[in-house]
């Protein structure tokens, strides 16, 4: 329809949460490479059976959900051989920064050996990219043309010149991380070694 004639325009691979099985199947029809599981539907089971029957890489939101609902649709999928994704999510709008708690990042990527993203509903940036610090393997950000419109997640979301600053960030925060190694830079070693000069010593 409208949404997938534009994107193709526009050279955009997109796709959709459903949030009920005749939606899913109606989705089906745009070949979409992805799909995406929204925090309140991760206890829908037969919603989430065929998603998973599809085989796409589903990135799977778990907002408002207890470990039990985590790991009930894990099986889902693992049983399906379908790829996913846990998000790290907070289901308010906005989120307090308090309530990130982006340390379960780390653990529902050592429970479920897979990888995790974080869903961001927080205002600013600052949360986000703690997130990519985490080591998260995809970010999702809320959009909006003003955030003083009406809804529920303006507030939350990033406006039009938004998503190009974060991306622009995080590739900073991807390199800022390093491999974790604690090495000597090229630019440390001239200055190590001026410093261990005793004529540059001797001429201070």
């Amino acid at each position: 329809t409208e949404i997938d004639k534009y994107c193709k325009e526009k050279g955009i691979e997109w796709f959709a949460s459903a949030w009920d099985l005749e939606s899913q199947k109606f989705l089906k029809q745009f070949d979409l490479k992805r799909n995406k599981i929204a925090s309140a539907m991760i206890v829908y089971d037969d919603l989430i059976k065929e998603v998973a029957s599809e085989g796409k890489h589903t990135f799977i939101s778990t907002g408002m959900t207890t470990e039990e609902d985590i790991t009930k649709a894990v099986n889902i999928f693992q049983n399906a051989n379908c790829p996913f994704e846990l998000m790290h999510c907070i289901s308010t709008y906005p989120m307090n920064e308090e309530d990130a708690n982006l340390n379960a990042i780390k653990t529902l990527r050592e429970k479920y050996n897979c990888d995790v993203g974080y869903s961001g509903h927080e205002v600013g940036l600052a949360v986000s990219y703690a997130a990519t610090a985490l080591g998260i393997t995809s970010l999702e950000r809320h959009i909006t043309i003003d955030r003083a419109m009406y809804g529920s997640d303006q507030s939350a979301s990033l406006e039009p010149d938004g998503p190009n600053r974060v991306v622009r960030d995080i590739r900073i925060v991807e390199k800022a991380m390093g491999n974790g190694s604690k090495n000597i830079t090229k630019k440390e070693a001239q200055i190590r070694e001026k410093l261990a000069n005793p004529y540059w010593w001797s001429k201070q």
